[in-house]
């Protein structure tokens, strides 16, 4: 058991290169029926910046349970290192959007010939140069972090001498630190920015607690699938049971942070705020509703004994379900300011692309599960974490 490997079998790989051809016949699609090219950018947008998330979280849920000597993770670090391959497959990809015209696209403070005064006074933070300067930043550190990171983690794992875990732990550290400012502040850039009149000091933290559930919700979908596939069998019901806490926590956080920007925002009746959440009620009422629904109440109710959160039945439909509400929680910090109401929707750009950017996050995270043995047994909390047990 200690050196099993993921093996990418001939019928996963068709699904994943099928999925990845739905997205890349849709994109065709949306361009010869006349989908507008901003609604084509929002998209490339929100799936690019939703993967990405899921990458950092992956690698943020091990970076954070090292620190902490957290011995039970140990067993499933593999799956979050390799939700963290993902991240320079992002950056590229971004990078690529906001070169070819999504950058003029989706920000309207990019145009050079508005005359808006409040625009105007955040042209020092708010300018192409200096986006792409934080931008080169955020991944530089991120992918090279990354790549210490899994290094020193697979070092440890070939020759067990712990000068490797000491600085698999200095690297999990630098990364938990960046993150914390990084994750904030690429929001800004990247999401809130769309609506540039608009801010909130709660944003980055909001944004953040979304990242933080639906990364967790695909852990436990790819711990799940593994386990079916004959994977993980060094994984019992008390690491699936802190996931589930996990799930259920991050999801009333989310719903805290949601209901606290909304209500002091709402309570301040000041039309430059106000004017953010009127597009979504008016445009996207159905969306802004559903969204509470499936990210806060489902979870909320589903996983509050203690059962529901120790086994699939529940636990992975919770899970898929809090994936596609975060989704659609990226939807609407997005689609209202990027495209409006009247030209966005829910059709074959929104779930083709989608489904192409499932495969291709797939893709990368199986490759990288398939690069080394599924249990890290040369970590020092190995031990401990094949007979982790609780007493509640």
């Amino acid at each position: 058991m200690e050196n099993q490997k993921f093996i990418l079998t001939k019928k996963l790989s068709t699904l994943i290169y099928g999925m990845i051809g739905i997205g890349v016949l849709s994109l065709a699609v949306s361009f010869l029926i006349g989908t507008g090219a901003e609604r084509i950018a929002a998209n490339l947008l929100l799936n690019t910046y939703y993967f990405l998330a899921l990458g950092l979280i992956g690698l943020f849920l091990v970076t954070v349970h090292t620190i902490a000597e957290s011995g039970w993770h140990t067993s499933i670090q593999r799956i979050g290192e390799s939700m963290g391959s993902f991240i320079p497959v992002a950056g590229i990809l971004m990078l690529l959007l906001f070169v070819f015209g999504g950058l003029h696209l989706l920000y309207e403070w990019t145009h050079e010939d508005h005359l808006d005064e409040i625009l105007l006074k955040k042209v020092a933070y708010l300018n192409a140069p200096f986006f792409y300067i934080r931008f080169a930043v955020y991944f530089g550190v991120w992918v090279i972090l990354a790549h210490f990171i899994r290094k020193y983690s697979l070092l440890l794992d070939k020759s067990g001498d712990l000068k490797y875990y000491r600085k698999f732990r200095i690297f999990s550290a630098v990364f938990v630190v960046t993150l914390a400012v990084t994750s904030v502040t690429s929001s800004w850039d990247w999401l809130m920015s769309i609506d540039a009149h608009w801010f909130s000091t709660l944003y980055g933290w909001y944004v953040f607690s979304s990242m933080l559930a639906s990364g967790t919700a695909v852990l436990i979908i790819l711990l799940i699938a593994l386990k079916r596939m004959g994977y993980m069998g060094h994984v019992n019901n008390e690491h699936i049971h802190d996931l589930g806490k996990y799930l259920f926590g991050f999801s009333v956080f989310w719903a805290y942070l949601w209901f606290s920007q909304y209500m002091l925002i709402w309570y301040a009746n000041i039309p430059e705020e106000t004017v953010y959440f009127y597009e979504r009620h008016k445009n996207f009422s159905t969306i802004f509703y559903v969204n509470l629904i499936l990210n806060f109440v489902i979870p909320f109710f589903a996983l509050m004994t203690r059962n529901s959160k120790r086994g699939s039945l529940i636990l992975l439909p919770v899970s898929v379900i809090v994936f596609i509400g975060h989704w659609l929680d990226l939807y609407q910090l997005i689609m209202p300011g990027a495209v409006g109401g009247e030209a966005s929707g829910i059709g074959i750009p929104e779930v083709g692309i989608t489904i192409g950017f499932v495969g291709l996050f797939l893709f990368f995270v199986f490759r990288s599960l398939a690069k080394a043995p599924l249990i890290p047994k040369n970590h020092p909390f190995y031990k401990e974490s094949l007979e982790y047990h609780t007493q509640y």
